[in-house]
């Protein structure tokens, strides 16, 4: 098992002032959420922001929302997950990793169904285990021991809706890409690469996924590329890079791809150079530095995380594209502000804005529609 080694800089921010025990607060009904405003640019309508949740910065963290329900995700070290009704602040389930165990983002939530991923990576014996619940049935299992499902053996897993995307390896050490449904667990693979080389970073949108591709790991030939293939089938194809074998993360969604591009060793992996093309055949367009995985498709848009500093006050923004559209900011957090990278879950964007200036100090996690 391996881990992906970057981590990003707003994430760091974050991360690093959770550090007292979750607080008791479920949150607001949807009645009581306030709209938060945000600074959009071009012609696209300007999405309005709802605040799903005021918490402390080292409290619990809203990290995914599905219909009726919330998840949130406490402060320990654990990282005890909780899923919460948004109608009655009744908590439907509450999952805490076993003693060596960490959880891990994200949590796949569609309809009745709840997946839940914890990993190990401490000692010499680590291990990745993921457990579904039914949370109509208050039941459980492990993903590892259901017959016809391959293993999950990297950490990262990409999600929309009822479809998730992780990397398995064989007994052939072939690491291969798996397309799945959370409901029914059918599943296929949409490409392979023989060890050292492995596969990681899956991102999923509404018709495709995009993952990473690397090879020759750990020495002076590693190249990393980008790869993506349709949820209904067929085999992979990679998206063409603007430099050879310094992708990071990316995203595809109806024809369009959104990359970004940061050499392995880079004094710098918290910013990638980002770009886009709207089809196979397009030619590439710049977008600038961008946030290095924060890359997510919602709705029909590209979304992604950008740093600015002006006359030295920083503060970050999420911009997004579409085909037809041009590139566009549609949020721009406050000075003294963190942001998490953005996640999607049905068409809905989600992210934390962790107020941390002097005095008091606060989080919000914020959802717009993507569409």
């Amino acid at each position: 098992m391996r881990r992906a080694p970057l981590v990003v800089a707003a994430v760091v921010v974050l991360a690093a002032s959770c550090s007292a025990p979750a607080s008791d607060q479920t949150g607001p009904t949807p009645s009581s959420s306030p709209t938060i405003s945000s600074k959009p640019t071009g012609p696209a309508p300007a999405p309005r922001w709802t605040r799903l949740r005021r918490g402390a910065v080292d409290g619990d963290h809203v990290i995914g929302i599905d219909g009726p329900f919330v998840v949130v995700r406490a402060s320990d070290p654990a990282g005890t997950t909780s899923i919460i009704d948004r109608g009655s602040n009744k908590v439907v389930l509450r999952h805490k990793p076993a003693a060596g165990f960490i959880a891990q983002s994200p949590v796949v939530l569609a309809g009745r169904w709840a997946l839940i991923q914890d990993i190990r990576s401490d000692g010499p014996n680590p291990e990745i285990r993921a457990t579904r619940y039914n949370l109509d049935a208050g039941s459980k299992e492990d993903l590892g021991s259901i017959k016809g499902l391959p293993h999950i053996t990297e950490p990262e897993i990409g999600a929309n809706g009822s479809t998730f995307a992780y990397t398995t390896t064989d007994a052939k050490e072939l690491s291969c890409l798996v397309v799945a449904d959370i409901g029914t667990l059918e599943n296929h693979l949409v490409g392979c690469v023989k060890a050292p080389g492995y596969l990681a970073d899956p991102i999923v949108s509404t018709d495709s996924v995009t993952f990473s591709e690397i090879t020759a790991p750990g020495t002076a030939k590693r190249c990393k590329r980008l790869l993506t293939a349709a949820l209904a089938g067929g085999s992979a194809k990679p998206i063409a890079p603007a430099k050879p074998c310094i992708q990071w993360s990316g995203a595809s969604l109806r024809g369009t791809a959104v990359w970004s591009e940061v050499p392995a060793g880079s004094s710098d992996q918290y910013q990638s150079e980002g770009y886009v093309r709207v089809s196979a055949a397009a030619p590439t367009r710049k977008l600038g530095q961008i946030m290095t995985d924060t890359i997510v498709p919602c709705g029909s848009w590209i979304y992604w995380q950008v740093r600015r500093v002006t006359d030295g006050v920083e503060h970050y923004e999420i911009h997004r594209w579409r085909e037809g559209s041009d590139p566009q900011s549609v949020f721009v957090s406050e000075p003294e502000t963190a942001l998490s990278a953005p996640t999607c879950q049905k068409s809905q964007l989600l992210v934390e804005s962790a107020s941390l200036a002097a005095g008091s100090k606060y989080a919000d996690a914020l959802v717009t529609p993507a569409d």
